[in-house]
C-alpha cells in the first residue's frame, strides 16, 4: 500500500476538521442575557409562595402577571420560608433555614433580601435558627412602615421576634413575646402579636430596633371565641374572624388598639343551613372598592375551618351586608386582592393552580393552572 493512498484520508479528515474550527470560529459569541421587570411593577404583578408538601426543602416563589397569564420569573427559598413584600415595592423578602448536609446538618437560618426586579439576591443577614417551621403565615414575616425593619416569627416552641435593620443590614434584637404568636406591623416601630389568654400586646421598639416598652388589651375570650389568627390589614385596621364567622376589627392607629364593633358573616338563616368559613388565608380586601371576600363552607362543621372551598362571599366593608358571591371552578385555599381601582382576586387552588377573578365587573377571568406545587399564599404590590 502506499504511503500516499494512507495519508489522503488523514490529511482530507484533518482538513475538513480544520474548516470546521474555521467556520465555528467566525459565529458570534452568544451571552447569556438578564431579564429585567419593569419598575415600578404592576399593581397585578403576583408574587406565588409554593411551600411544596412533598419537598419542604425546595421551597420557591413563583412571580406572574395574572392578566396576561404568564410566569414572569422564580426565587428559590429554604424550608418553607414566609415571605414579604416592602413598601418601597424594591425587594421581596424570605425568611429562609438551610442544613449542612441538605436535610440534616447544621442548621443556618438567614433573612434574604431579592431585587423586584431582577429576581436576585441583593443581601442577607444571618438571623437566630429559631425561624417558625410552621406552614407559612401572612405576618409569620413583615416589614415596618418606612421599610427600616423586618420582624421574622420565631417558634422554638417558646416564641420570639427577631428585629432585622434593612440600613445596616443586621440583627438589632430578638424580643421574647412569651405566651403570644405572629407579629402583625404596626406603624414604623411597633408591632401586634395575638395571645392565648385573649390579649392583643404592641411591642414598640426604638430606632436602634431594641424594645422600648410594650402593653396588651383585652381582645377576645378564649374560652368563648376561636379566633383565627390569620389576619388582614386594611390601612391601620387589622381584620380578624372566628371560626363561627364573626368579624372582629382592630384598630392600631393610637397609641392603644382600639376594638371595633364585631359584625356576623351570616344570618341566622345561613348559619341554620350550615354556612361557615374556611380555607388558609380565607379574607381578602379590595380596598379601592371597600369590599371583603371571604371563603365559605356548606355544612361547616369543627373541622372544616381550614378547608378549601369554592365559593367566595362579598362584603360591603361600610354597610357590613354581603352584597354577592362568586364561585371558582376548583375549590380555594387562600385568597388574595390587588390594591388598585381595577382590582384582581387571586385565589389558590388546590391543584397549584391560581384562579381569578375581575373584582370590577364580578366575572371570573380563568386560571394559570399548575402554576405552583403548593401554593399557600399570593403577595402583590
Amino acid at each position: 500500500m502506499s504511503v500516499a493512498r494512507f495519508l489522503a484520508p488523514s490529511v482530507l479528515a484533518l482538513g475538513t476538521c480544520l474548516a470546521m474550527s474555521a467556520a465555528h470560529a467566525e459565529l458570534p459569541t452568544e451571552s447569556i442575557g438578564e431579564t429585567v421587570l419593569p419598575f415600578p411593577p404592576s399593581p397585578h404583578r403576583a408574587y406565588i409562595v409554593d411551600v411544596e408538601f412533598e419537598n419542604f426543602i425546595a421551597g420557591r416563589v413563583t412571580v406572574v402577571d395574572p392578566e396576561q397569564k404568564k410566569m414572569l420569573g422564580m426565587v428559590s427559598t429554604g424550608f418553607v420560608a414566609p415571605s414579604t413584600l416592602s413598601h418601597d415595592e424594591k425587594t421581596l423578602y424570605s425568611a429562609d433555614t438551610f442544613y449542612s448536609r441538605g436535610t440534616r446538618g447544621v442548621r443556618t437560618d438567614v433573612l434574604t433580601a431579592w431585587d423586584t426586579s431582577n429576581l436576585r439576591p441583593k443581601w442577607e443577614v444571618e438571623i437566630p435558627a429559631k425561624r417558625a417551621s410552621i406552614l407559612t403565615q401572612k405576618y409569620a414575616l413583615g416589614a415596618s412602615s418606612d421599610d427600616r425593619f423586618v420582624y421574622i416569627y420565631n417558634f422554638t416552641p417558646s416564641t420570639s421576634v427577631t428585629v432585622v435593620d434593612t440600613q445596616e443590614k443586621k440583627v438589632a434584637s430578638e424580643i421574647a413575646i412569651s405566651g403570644c404568636v405572629l407579629n402583625y406591623p404596626v406603624g414604623k416601630r411597633s408591632f401586634a402579636s395575638l395571645c392565648g389568654d385573649g390579649q392583643l400586646q404592641i411591642t414598640r421598639i426604638g430606632d436602634d430596633g431594641k424594645e422600648v416598652g410594650r402593653s396588651q388589651t383585652p381582645f377576645f375570650d378564649p374560652n368563648k371565641e376561636k379566633l383565627n389568627e390569620r389576619g388582614l390589614a386594611v390601612g391601620e385596621t387589622y381584620f380578624f374572624v372566628t371560626t363561627d364567622g364573626m368579624v372582629k376589627p382592630v384598630d392600631v392607629s393610637g397609641d392603644k388598639p382600639k376594638m371595633l364593633p364585631s359584625w356576623s358573616l351570616t344570618t341566622d338563616e345561613e348559619r341554620k343551613k350550615g354556612w361557615g368559613t374556611g380555607g388558609w388565608q380565607l379574607m381578602a380586601v379590595a380596598p379601592k372598592l371597600n369590599r371583603l371576600y371571604v371563603l365559605m363552607h356548606e355544612e361547616h362543621s369543627a373541622g372544616k375551618w381550614e378547608d378549601p372551598s369554592p365559593f367566595i362571599w362579598v362584603y360591603d366593608l361600610k354597610t357590613q351586608k354581603k352584597i354577592g358571591t362568586l364561585e371558582a371552578p376548583k375549590p380555594v385555599w387562600s385568597l388574595h386582592a390587588t390594591t388598585d381601582d381595577k382590582p384582581l382576586l387571586l385565589g389558590t387552588d388546590i391543584e397549584g393552580g391560581l384562579q381569578i377573578f375581575d373584582l370590577k365587573t364580578g366575572k371570573y377571568n380563568g386560571s394559570m393552572d399548575k402554576i405552583a406545587k403548593t401554593p399557600i399564599l399570593v403577595l402583590s404590590h
